[in-house]
């Protein structure tokens, strides 16, 4: 890999920097992948934030570090540890998920969750006798070394996954708007709740591959809360949440390949201050609306 080329750093001239992005396959081959995960991260991101299960992302993303270490520990592709232990984690995320009169309990049953998945990870680490070079990637990222073999098989589950949800937007919405009424008028609830949950390990599964494991919740809820903020529209709300993703994963890739530091960094950052700046926005908006009332009215 030309090392020197990758960290020469931005300069002044746009076009350049752009050519030079461009032009060594592994970096097409990120902003391939980028781009696949951001949308799939973006739609599913803004139904969990829609749901209030962003606790339950959390704990999902979690998982996929024991699934890594222990797809590695076995010897099979790391990929595949990522989706078996998101999927499975799904399962009982979704029995003890949506009971709303019982929130303490199931909040206590997902950290659970949660808590056992990092001692399993740590322990598969701990049990692994080699060197495991690509620990920093699984926690934290990377975009380096993604074949086009990785970049279609994210596309096949992104449009498997993306389509599934698709069919089942509108009762889904529905079901998480008003779960009691979407109940009584024959919508069922409780297998939709578990086949969004599944939908969630796979949009985690593959996220992780670009964002690491810690980091995937930052890309999978910022963009969808900002998007939240900005409008209550629910086609105009997942339209914006993914046009978010893929912005802060495109300027992420971009300012990890001109730096020293890993994507999932920047992913992070640019996320939460994009969020911040419309959240500040919102509230002085919000002041000045009241307050020019306040003048009228007196």
């Amino acid at each position: 890999m030309p090392e020197a080329a990758v960290f020469e750093g931005l300069s002044w001239d746009p076009l350049a920097d752009l050519d030079r992005l461009l032009s060594y396959p592994f970096m097409v081959n990120a902003l391939e992948a980028g781009t696949i995960v951001a949308v799939l991260a973006g739609v599913t991101g803004w139904f969990m934030v829609l749901r209030g299960q962003a606790f339950a992302g959390h704990t999902l993303s979690l998982v996929a570090f024991p699934g890594a270490a222990a797809a590695s520990l076995v010897g099979l592709p790391v990929a595949v540890g990522y989706f078996a232990f998101c999927a499975l984690a799904a399962l009982p995320l979704a029995g003890v998920g949506g009971q709303r009169r019982s929130l303490s309990g199931e909040s206590a049953a997902i950290g659970s969750v949660q808590a056992l998945a990092l001692g399993l990870g740590f322990l598969f680490v701990s049990l692994y006798h080699g060197l495991l070079t690509g620990l920093d990637s699984l926690l934290f990222g990377t975009f380096l070394g993604i074949t086009e073999t990785q970049v279609l098989a994210l596309l096949v589950v992104a449009a498997v996954s993306l389509l599934l949800l698709a069919l089942v937007a509108r009762p889904l919405v529905f079901a998480s708007v008003d779960a009691d009424v979407a109940r009584a008028s024959g919508v069922p609830v409780r297998l939709l709740g578990l086949g969004f949950l599944l939908l969630l390990g796979l949009s985690v599964a593959e996220t992780s591959q670009i964002t690491g494991a810690l980091l995937v919740f930052a890309l999978l809820v910022t963009p969808a809360a900002t998007a939240h903020e900005l409008t209550l529209r629910p086609v105009l709300g997942v339209a914006l949440s993914a046009a978010l993703a893929l912005a802060v994963t495109w300027l992420g890739l971009a300012l990890a390949y001109f730096s020293i530091y890993p994507v999932g960094f920047y992913v992070t950052t640019l996320s939460f201050g994009l969020y911040a700046v419309v959240r500040v926005g919102r509230r002085a908006g919000r002041r000045r609306g009241a307050l020019r009332l306040a003048v009228e009215a007196s």
